[in-house]
């Protein structure tokens, strides 16, 4: 069962109690990620995040740490492009210090000029290691292809230019801009008891002045083109985009079992085809990203550089053949079952719980286990057609990254 209540500044707070566990996953998530930037202040968001653990006025850098250590817990956070979360789970018994903890490091964090110094550094070499990281590199680049200037397209870390000119009123400017208290959200999930654990949230983050973001965001749209790194690297590693669909559309359960067909499992047609069969890449998949107002679908594969045209002639044929001919009968009972099974396998987790829970309150919509199996059981073999059809009828955004020259991506003349 899911709870949800609302403060009187508006800051949301939603529970599921497990009373048959030990531990209690706990998150504060904020609706704010680097698509809410512009070019000048891009990576505030994710340096934001870094500098939540530097300090507040009454603990340091290393008590954050030191504290979350002495009770066996697990904090950390991430920023995506359209949120932020920073999380905890802990022992029951530590639920209240935890939530204490988290909610003194998001509002009462101090940005001294010392920690961010070091923090820049920090950042700076977190873009490097993704600079020497091929396979994260690219997916960064398809998202400069497709969405080119919008801000969906930039990358989360920003740029060195910008941290070295971040000073503390950045900071702080943005945070009242987009931490405002109807873009916040205390998800919860565990062995808790939801009445304490409102008082508590309320206790903490009640006293806030209630604040609304006003925001207009700019409509993303998707473009094709084609990005090449060259790179000497062992591997070609290469990313094929092709439009998606918003996680409010309706087709969104098509695509996850469309995805789940074509690359989204070891059975799959593109790792029985390229990998099984024929022995040309070690990892192929592909995947499906939603956002508030449009989709990317997304096939990775790498492979020797040399074999790199060949391997993506191959994918054409693959993709040619489903978006032509649909997924037979046997394929779609399959995947059903395997997606009813992945969702069902997430539930033993509290962390997980707790996640489903946070992004479902900023997505505006909180849907059952019994109605999302529903959803996934009643798609038929001519939606997922219908779906698969639209998605690979058009042109592809390409980018790689490897010893390369030149790649002709599928339908390109």
């Amino acid at each position: 069962m899911i709870y949800r209540e609302v403060l009187q500044n508006g800051i949301r707070v939603v529970i599921e109690e497990i009373p048959s566990v030990r531990s209690v996953s706990l998150g504060i998530w904020v609706g704010a990620g680097s698509r809410d930037e512009n070019l000048q202040n891009n990576g505030v968001t994710h340096f934001i995040e870094h500098m939540m653990f530097k300090g507040t006025e009454k603990l340091s850098a290393r008590q954050i740490a030191e504290l979350f250590d002495s009770i066996g817990g697990q904090v950390n956070a991430f920023t995506s492009k359209e949120y932020t979360c920073y999380y905890a789970k802990v022992l029951d018994e530590h639920f209240s210090l935890a939530l204490e903890t988290l909610g003194d490091m998001v509002l009462n964090s101090q940005f001294v000029e010392e920690e961010l110094a070091k923090e820049r550094r920090v950042v700076i070499e977190e873009i490097k290691m993704y600079e020497d990281a091929p396979d994260d590199l690219v997916h960064d680049m398809i998202a400069e292809v497709i969405f080119q200037k919008h801000p969906l397209g930039y990358n989360i870390l920003g740029t060195e230019a910008n941290l070295n000119s971040f000073q503390p009123q950045d900071l702080f400017r943005y945070m009242e801009s987009n931490y405002t208290t109807d873009n916040i959200v205390i998800a919860i999930a565990g062995n808790v008891d939801r009445d304490r654990a409102v008082a508590l949230a309320n206790q903490l983050f009640g006293h806030l002045k209630q604040s609304r973001i006003v925001r207009q965001d700019e409509r993303a749209i998707f473009h094709t083109g084609k990005a090449i790194r060259q790179k000497q690297t062992e591997q070609a590693h290469i990313v094929l985009g092709a439009p998606g669909v918003a996680y409010d559309d309706p087709r969104i359960y098509p695509v996850i079992l469309f995805n789940n067909v074509l690359g989204g499992s070891s059975s799959s047609r593109l790792f029985q085809e390229i990998r099984e069969e024929r022995g040309l890449a070690y990892s192929i998949y592909s995947y499906h990203t939603a956002y508030k107002d449009i989709g990317m679908f997304g096939l990775y594969v790498g492979t020797a550089p040399e074999r790199a045209q060949l391997v993506l002639d191959l994918c054409e044929e693959v993709l040619a053949n489903i978006a032509q001919r649909g997924i037979t009968a046997e394929e779609l009972n399959k995947a059903k079952e395997q997606v009813k099974g992945s969702l069902m396998l997430s539930l033993e987790s509290t962390s997980s719980r707790m996640s489903r829970l946070g992004k479902n309150e900023l997505l505006g919509r909180h849907i059952t286990l019994d109605d999302l199996v529903n959803k996934i059981k009643n798609v038929s073999l001519e939606e997922v057609k219908a779906t698969a059809e639209a998605i690979l009828s058009g042109q592809y955004a390409l980018s790689a990254v490897g010893p390369l020259d030149d790649l002709r991506a599928p339908g390109e003349k």
